[in-house]
């Protein structure tokens, strides 16, 4: 089969409890919706990895994963201002977000027409020195940064439709003309992390090659399609070698921490029109993650609307 799903315990320990948005039941949640659709029958199911401190390296600095593993052991205090609380098991939960992720990443490189996606993965907040928004480890950052560094895979282009701007990514490939950014977000005027605005383009040698836009509060599925356009001309114009996706269910309607107002009809016009551009430009490599959706019901239907996209199911109606 050409898409390959990563599911397991190990994934679904990363998560917050005492009631924190991002649950360890995120998963569970996900998968009952996959089996309820015969999904699981449709793709090639694999198990999570743990990634190495080497790997993990390639992105984050050694004092940031000395920080995260001392307080794995306590599991105690924030590892930022409180949005990101240590629990015991932090430290191997984190680092099989990013192993499953560059298992993901070797896989679909192995062979062209491979695709993959990821539910527990897309921690776009992390920054090499430091975790932030739920986010420990940059699961994304590490993905870019071996693509380069063991798959000789230098034009990435990277599209984020969480409702949250995908600041870890952004910020750390700024001046790197060779990563193509696409970012639909809410606004960060109304909206943590309070960055990724149209002015946003990238620095130095970089400049016009990341692409920020703002959506405002309660935008639907029409503006998304109408902006969708821009994006999917922006990738195509940078003819990357390599695409992913961080299909955030966050920007679905009625998620309790955010504005917009989509449906998971977008997710999937997302998933499809990225997978025709990777048929088009790269040999099919396509990596999708789940990023954030914090109404279990929501990312259950737009993850299963991109697995479904990505099994050719949705491309009709698109």
């Amino acid at each position: 089969m050409p898409l390959r799903l990563y599911t397991g315990e190990a994934l679904a320990r990363y998560g917050f409890g005492r009631g924190h948005p991002f649950g360890p039941d995120r998963q569970a949640a996900f998968w009952k919706e996959c089996v309820a659709r015969g999904l699981d029958q449709q793709v090639e199911l694999a198990m999570p990895v743990l990634a190495s401190e080497d790997e993990l390296l390639r992105f984050h600095t050694p004092e940031h994963l000395a920080r995260v593993h001392a307080q794995s052991l306590t599991g105690e205090g924030y590892l930022d201002n409180g949005d990101t609380p240590a629990f015991p098991g932090m430290y191997e939960a984190a680092a099989t977000v990013v192993g499953s992720v560059l298992d993901a990443v070797r896989w679909i490189v192995e062979r062209p027409r491979r695709r993959a996606f990821v539910p527990i993965a897309g921690l776009h907040h992390a920054r090499r020195d430091r975790a932030a928004g739920f986010c420990v480890f940059n699961d994304l950052g590490v993905a870019i940064e071996t693509l380069r560094s063991v798959h000789g895979i230098r034009r990435v282009a990277y599209v984020d439709i969480d409702a949250h701007h995908g600041d870890g990514v952004f910020y750390s490939f700024e001046n790197d003309p060779e990563l193509i950014y696409a970012d639909m977000h809410e606004d960060g005027r109304y909206l943590f992390p309070g960055t990724g605005f149209a002015n946003e383009t990238g620095r130095g040698t970089a400049t016009g090659t990341k692409l920020n836009i703002p959506m405002p509060p309660g935008a639907d599925d029409i503006m998304f399609r109408r902006e969708w356009e821009r994006v999917e001309a922006f990738v195509r114009a940078g003819r990357p070698e390599f695409i992913i996706l961080q299909a955030g269910a966050d920007s679905i309607d009625g998620d309790p921490l955010t504005h917009l107002r989509y449906t998971p009809a977008a997710h999937a016009h997302a998933a499809a029109r990225l997978h025709g551009l990777a048929d088009e430009l790269c040999d099919g490599r396509l990596l999708a993650t789940g990023g954030g959706g914090y109404d279990r019901a929501s990312l259950a239907s737009a993850w299963c609307a991109v697995v479904e996209a990505l099994l050719d199911r949705g491309r009709p109606n698109t």
